[in-house]
């Protein structure tokens, strides 16, 4: 049961939203009280590969965009699959009735701060959304802590536990919630879930599977930051980013290892 400052305390988690991220949301506000969800517009597609192009080349680009496009369709085809599994691990999936939802723009923009700074939140979970500015973050009148699919430092940026399966490590097939500073998932660890892939689970189905096992480090995160106790932790591992895979890497390791 919540404690009393943690009851008088605002919850506000800032998102894109999906259906791993409303299952965090849910479990949270089921153990904690209510919740108001800050809900950001995705940033286009044409826009996210500009940059990834700019950053890692044109040809590295184009070979991820081939996996985006080939998960997409594959998720109509493993539909089934997330079904059972969110039936089994009991994920409550889309938002509750008489959820708060703010609507905005963007995650780092003075309309987001606005909208957090007159709930007066105790605590602020970021959970798939823009990265914040070292100028917006500055303002923010709580702790930011984000949940990460994946374990950091040694697998920060996207498709964490992906990375961690093909990476042969699957002891570190997991998530972490951190503290938020300017970089990329570079923040003190405060809390981290492992858990295992089960038969069917691929990189579309991930992210149901870790927020399955990582809802009680979300909730726990968000208490202690509420009851002003968070302590941070060296995971002692080393630290690289990373991004999707290229069609060509995806398809190998599928077709070789099993991985998908």
């Amino acid at each position: 049961m919540a404690s009393a400052i943690e009851q008088r305390a605002a919850i506000v988690v800032v998102t894109e939203g999906g259906p791993h991220i409303w299952a965090i949301v849910n479990a949270i506000s089921d153990r904690l009280g209510p919740v108001s969800v800050i809900l950001e517009t995705p940033e286009s597609k044409k826009q996210l590969l500009v940059k990834r192009a700019r950053r890692q080349g044109w040809v590295s680009m184009i070979g991820q965009l081939g996996t985006m496009v080939l998960t997409r369709l594959g998720k109509r085809f493993l539909a089934g699959h997330a079904a059972r599994m969110i039936a089994e691990q009991k994920l409550r999936t889309e938002p509750q009735a008489g959820q708060s939802i703010i609507q905005i723009a963007s995650a780092d923009s003075a309309e987001c701060l606005k909208a957090i700074q007159s709930i007066g939140p105790g605590v602020v979970l970021l959970a798939g959304c823009r990265l914040l500015s070292r100028q917006t973050l500055a303002k923010m009148p709580c702790p930011v802590l984000n949940y990460h699919a994946g374990i950091a430092p040694k697998y920060r940026g996207m498709n964490g536990g992906y990375w961690a399966l093909a990476s042969g490590d699957v002891e570190n097939f997991g998530s972490t919630v951190h503290l938020v500073d300017a970089g990329v998932d570079t923040g003190g660890v405060l809390r981290q879930a492992r858990g295992k892939p089960q038969p069917g689970d691929t990189i579309s189905s991930h992210a149901l599977r870790q927020a399955a096992f990582s809802r009680d480090i979300c909730i726990d995160a968000v208490s202690d930051a509420l009851a002003g106790r968070l302590t941070t932790f060296d995971p002692r591992l080393p630290s690289k980013q990373w991004y999707h895979p290229t069609i060509w890497f995806y398809l190998w390791t599928g077709i070789k290892r099993g991985i998908w």
